[in-house]
């Protein structure tokens, strides 16, 4: 036990040695956090919008003051002419322009249907749903208080038929913001970064700078040297799911709805799994250098696509998402989301926690089996 612990002694002393390392672990994962944290958003808040008003009445600016009050559409420009308004597209000035028909308060006051032609720039297929979304929903909106003004002006307060009004209610995140969903998979992909970048240089490192074989000739067992090596990176990735859930409770005013302690397990499961990852890449690398590129390509970028923090799982071809469940990190993602934004707990994240157990243990086996090979 004593050997272990010097171990684990020199290698904090390591970090502490170099202080470029010691930065990357507990001051980058707060920048990465804070800059990921406002960059990884799917939320549109401003809609560049082209104004071709061939009506140009008291009605057509009442509905384009409509669109001005909701705060989402910001009007670049008015036009007169279509080729105006697909120039301003093209090059990108605007995504929507707005075409309000020449008979359009006429029409109205006759009880007419009316047409409002709405031209997106389809380049940005999730903006332009969201935008799209918006332009419907003020536009039912501004035909409803046509309606019930007419109504009123000609003494019918009720409708002839009945009316179906759904009632919404957004449970976990009920201001719908991408941002609560994204912090929390952030915060697994910042610990599986830092982990298995540290680990997959640890064996490399000591093997350049020539300890390795001066441990291996001392009287130290292979298993206290892997267990010496392992300690020291689990205690520095618990400091930074610490540190990163201060920030995101702190900074980002998301709260943890659910076990704070089963949190911290399924991290202690998931860590499991990337330094195994780590100590497997550092076993196979001869150099730093080729320690990180395999880290990054053959790794930690397979594992970000596949998870579920960018692209839906769902959405992914059959054989793809086979493939997914080779990912600790779609579990971890999983229980994160669940725990902090709606306060699951264990039990209905068995099968997560159960997935991320059985991945951690035979990855981090099969990687201690080949490290100790190597050092035999």
């Amino acid at each position: 036990m004593r050997i272990i612990l010097n171990i684990i002694i020199k290698e904090f002393l390591q970090l502490k040695r170099d202080p470029k390392l010691f930065g990357m672990i507990f001051i980058s994962p707060i920048l990465q956090l804070l800059l990921l944290g406002y960059a990884a958003t799917l939320d549109v808040n401003t809609i560049n919008t082209t104004i071709f008003d061939q009506d140009r009445t008291h009605t057509s600016r009442q509905f384009i003051e409509r669109f001005t009050r909701s705060g989402y559409f910001e009007f670049e420009s008015y036009v007169d002419n279509y080729k105006k308004a697909g120039d301003l597209i093209d090059n990108g000035t605007t995504i929507l322009t707005l075409v309000i028909p020449k008979d359009f308060e006429k029409k109205i006051n006759r009880k007419q249907t009316v047409k409002v032609q709405a031209i997106f720039d389809g380049s940005d297929g999730n903006k332009t749903s969201i935008a799209a979304g918006y332009v419907q929903a003020i536009t039912s909106s501004f035909a409803n208080n046509i309606l019930t003004e007419t109504k009123d002006k000609y003494g019918n307060k009720s409708s002839i038929i009945g009316n179906m009004i759904p009632e919404l209610r957004v449970w976990y995140n009920p201001d719908l913001k991408t941002r609560n969903f994204m912090v929390p998979s952030i915060m697994g992909l910042l610990l599986m970064v830092i982990t298995i970048i540290l680990m997959s240089m640890a064996v490399v490192k000591e093997r350049e700078i020539g300890t390795l074989e001066q441990l291996i000739v001392t009287p130290i067992k292979p298993i206290q040297l892997i267990i010496g090596k392992l300690v020291p990176f689990i205690i520095v990735g618990f400091i930074d799911v610490l540190i990163v859930i201060g920030v995101m409770v702190a900074w980002f005013n998301i709260g943890i709805r659910g076990d704070f302690f089963f949190l911290l397990f399924s991290s202690f499961l998931f860590v499991l799994s990337t330094l195994g990852l780590g100590l497997l890449i550092s076993t196979t690398s001869k150099t730093q250098q080729q320690a990180m590129m395999i880290a990054q390509f053959a790794i930690m970028m397979p594992m970000i696509y596949l998870s579920g923090f960018a692209f839906p799982i769902e959405n992914m071809p059959k054989v793809i998402q086979y493939i997914t469940y080779l990912i600790p990190l779609r579990y971890f993602i999983t229980i994160l989301r669940s725990v902090i934004l709606k306060g699951t707990g264990f039990m209905e994240l068995l099968p997560q926690v159960g997935m991320l157990f059985l991945l951690g243990t035979v990855i981090l086996t099969a990687s201690v089996l080949n490290f100790r090979k190597r050092l035999n």
